[in-house]
């Protein structure tokens, strides 16, 4: 399944965004894992899916430029990550996330950021279209 992305900065923005009950896919702020860590984004994504258990969700952790927020992702069962470094060490980490059955993804997909001016108005309609190709970058 691809669903359309939306950023999350919180838990509100999370519920604001799986509220429509349209599939969707949460992608944390870019270079998260490195500020936020992983724990609170696995912990977001959890409180999020019981407070909208009907609703279909994917969830993306960006790990920026940090490798080793990368690792421990990883180790924390993340299902999709995103990683901006050099070449070498993105494959060494994409192997190691195939094996796992992890995707590492080295842009983010197409997504509406809810910290935006207006955002929140357009939510709905975002997550409706499904257009063919927005969110293809990791599929």
């Amino acid at each position: 399944m691809h669903a359309p992305a939306v950023i999350v900065h919180g838990l509100e923005m999370a519920c604001d965004a799986l509220r429509p009950g349209h599939p969707v896919t949460l992608l944390s702020a870019e270079g998260a894992a490195a500020y936020a860590g992983v724990g609170w984004w696995q912990a977001l994504v959890a409180q999020a899916r019981a407070a909208h258990p009907d609703t279909t969700i994917q969830h993306i952790l960006d790990c920026g430029d940090a490798p080793g927020r990368a690792l421990e992702a990883l180790r924390a069962r993340q299902p999709i990550l995103i990683l901006r470094t050099d070449q070498s060490i993105w494959s060494d980490i994409a192997d190691r996330a195939t094996r796992q059955g992890s995707l590492l993804l080295s842009a983010a997909p197409s997504a509406l950021d809810l910290s935006q001016h207006g955002a929140r108005r357009r939510l709905a309609a975002w997550l409706a279209d499904a257009t063919p190709g927005r969110d293809g970058a990791f599929g």
